[in-house]
């Protein structure tokens, strides 16, 4: 008996120290990088203020980089705390030091191989030598007759940094690094005539020509390089491998598409002389309409509304087109008389009435579709009518793309001037093209228009 009391003992031993050893493994045995976040619950991002990366919107966080990065910490089930600076180098030593678990901001991967580890590219951009347009253009480095100067972590910085040659051409230029103005704000100063050159990646660029058309491309300084979220080149694979597998999620199911257009898709294409003619026209024009604009928008913010006038009619009351639709808002006369609107020539009344017709637009779009998507349908339908937007979505589904999706209706939107396909449509041939034309204008003189009027990102 005593025998069996003993060996029961030198079990019920050997069973602690089992556990005991196991409790010493887990707290012994180093987490990899990404357990460690699962545990803490907390997806820590360090991030950089631009209007094309984060910045804090009217109704809070906004910017490719916030929205891809809330996307991952919502695929790893964790909480997001993004920590955002005025320059990517500041955020350096917080990703080497492991305050920060990466950094959110298009990096170039050639430039930066050395120093971090990279998730996958996202984004491509050049770095381009930007001046005012009316002075001799510059087509090379030894052309610079001025003072140049580069935002603080510019992609050109780095590029130069990593590049011995290139460091032997650039040697003899004059220029020099601010550490207190952006992108924007040096993109100002040439346009004011206070600077005379300054290097911005080709993506900042195509924005920052909608607010100052008169930014000049000299030449290209670096060829189109790859860009991705930055790792700590001491830490292990494990966060790299769940951010492989999250892009690759984003780019199989099209959110990163989505994404893009929503940001980059509206501003490819520029033209200098319609640029000019809504700048001013938005400083000069505008504000005998703004409090019509601001009375009637109700639901809708009344830049759009503002922005869908311009395109419609350059805010011209008595513009008139060969199709018999007249006034601010170019109403046609049935729809006028359906709002009640006594003169479609009368700048108030024509706004209330576009106004108006607008929201009830917006009522008939499915309500599965998320903005801003259903206000680019919206307006194609205001430009079309919704039984041609509707075909165009009837199209778009049969060709294996998404009617839920305005990326992927714009691209179908032209076949419906195509004969081949408006006969098998409910409501036949229709000019797409130019819906398509209408929005892309529409979302670039929103855009800035909201600039305009909050004179910040």
């Amino acid at each position: 008996m005593q025998r069996l009391i003993t060996n029961s003992v030198k079990i019920l031993l050997l069973f602690f120290l089992v556990l005991i050893l196991q409790a010493c493994d887990r707290f012994l045995k180093p987490q990899n990088q990404l357990q460690k976040i699962l545990d803490a619950g907390v997806l820590k991002v360090g991030t950089q203020y631009s209007f094309n990366t984060y910045y804090q919107g009217a109704k809070g966080p906004e910017g490719l980089e916030y929205e891809l990065a809330k996307g991952f910490a919502d695929h790893l089930g964790v909480a997001l705390e993004v920590y955002p600076h005025y320059n990517r180098t500041s955020l350096y030593p917080l990703l080497e030091q492991d305050h920060i678990d990466l950094i959110a901001v298009g990096i170039a991967k050639t430039s930066n191989q050395e120093r971090f580890k990279f998730a996958p590219s996202y984004q491509r951009a050049s770095q381009k030598l930007v001046y005012k347009q009316g002075i001799v253009r510059p087509k090379s480095p030894e052309d610079l007759d001025g003072k140049l100067v580069i935002a603080e972590g510019s992609g050109f910085e780095d590029w130069l940094t990593s590049n011995e040659q290139a460091q032997s051409k650039w040697r003899n230029i004059d220029w020099k690094i601010s550490e207190l103005e952006d992108v924007e704000e040096l993109a100002l100063n040439i346009q004011s005539g206070a600077l005379d050159y300054t290097i911005v990646d080709s993506n900042s660029l195509a924005v920052l020509r909608r607010l100052h058309p008169n930014l000049s491309v000299g030449f290209t300084v670096v060829q189109e390089q790859p860009l991705a979220w930055a790792l700590a080149k001491h830490q292990d694979d494990s966060l790299l491998a769940a951010l492989v597998e999250y892009f690759g999620e984003v780019n199989d199911n099209g959110t990163l598409a989505v994404l893009m257009e929503k940001y980059f898709g509206h501003i490819k294409e520029f033209n200098y002389v319609d640029t000019k003619a809504f700048l001013q026209a938005a400083n000069q024009t505008l504000p005998q309409y703004q409090a019509w604009f601001k009375k009637y928008s109700s639901s809708i913010d009344w830049r759009l509304l503002a922005a869908m006038s311009y395109q419609e009619s350059h805010w011209n009351p008595k513009a008139k087109s060969p199709t018999g639709v007249r006034g601010l808002m170019m109403l046609t006369l049935a729809t006028a008389q359906e709002l009640e609107v006594n003169s479609r020539l009368d700048p108030e009344e024509s706004i209330r009435g576009g106004a108006q017709y607008f929201e009830s637009l917006l009522r008939r779009i499915p309500e599965r579709i998320s903005s801003p998507d259903r206000i680019w349908f919206a307006l194609a339908a205001y430009n079309i009518g919704l039984g041609h937007l509707e075909d165009a979505r009837v199209l778009t589904q049969k060709l294996g793309g998404n009617p839920d999706l305005w990326i992927d209706v714009k691209k179908h939107l032209p076949l419906l001037s195509k004969k081949r396909y408006y006969r098998t449509t409910q409501y036949g041939y229709a000019r797409g093209h130019e819906a398509l034309t209408y929005v892309s204008n529409i979302r670039r003189y929103y855009d800035s228009l909201i600039y305009l009027t909050e004179k910040q990102p």
